[in-house]
């Protein structure tokens, strides 16, 4: 199972290697990674999604407990979230299908960032489920190359799981 870990530690150099140390001594594998500011100066939020059972995530979170600039750490796979990623996507598109590419981009609400002869680059920003299937319905035309970035995600303070409201929905 994917387990996504918040961690906030002290904007330090040397903090992200000794995390990414901790990982690779283990024998671990960071799936996706994002790092960036969090809502305190001199704090930065780190977003991990990390294969492993519930046994195995309780140890890494006891072993980056004891990394000294780690402040706080929470598995917020159970919890509901919003959750985002941003894709990169640059695809074949000539005269004759252009039109077709960008409707389907627009399904998926990405954005046409630039436009050459023979290609489109789009910005697609959503949950990861989105990034597979705009993927998997542009792949046809020609993927000349793909970024993405890590998963963020925060709590909802409203405590509302849109994953069980989506299950509601596709029973009525």
């Amino acid at each position: 199972m994917k387990h996504t870990i918040s961690v906030l530690v002290e904007d330090e150099a040397g903090v992200l290697t000794r995390i990414a140390g901790l990982f690779a001594r283990r024998g671990f594998n960071i799936e996706s990674l994002a790092v960036g500011p969090a809502e305190k100066s001199g704090v930065s939020r780190i977003t991990m999604v990390v294969p492993g059972d519930e046994q195995v995530i309780e140890q890494l979170t006891k072993q980056l407990y004891k990394l000294v600039n780690v402040i706080k750490v929470n598995d917020v796979t159970y919890t509901p979230c919003v959750e985002r990623e941003l894709m990169l996507l640059k695809v074949n598109a000539t005269s004759v299908n252009r039109s077709e590419v960008i409707e389907l981009a627009q399904i998926f609400r990405a954005r046409v960032v630039d436009v050459s002869e023979d290609s489109l680059t789009l910005e697609v920003v959503g949950d990861p489920g989105k990034m597979v299937a705009i993927v998997q319905v542009l792949n046809r035309f020609g993927l000349r190359e793909v970024a993405r970035t890590g998963k963020i995600a925060l709590p909802r303070e409203s405590g509302v799981n849109t994953e069980y409201l989506k299950s509601l929905a596709e029973k009525i």
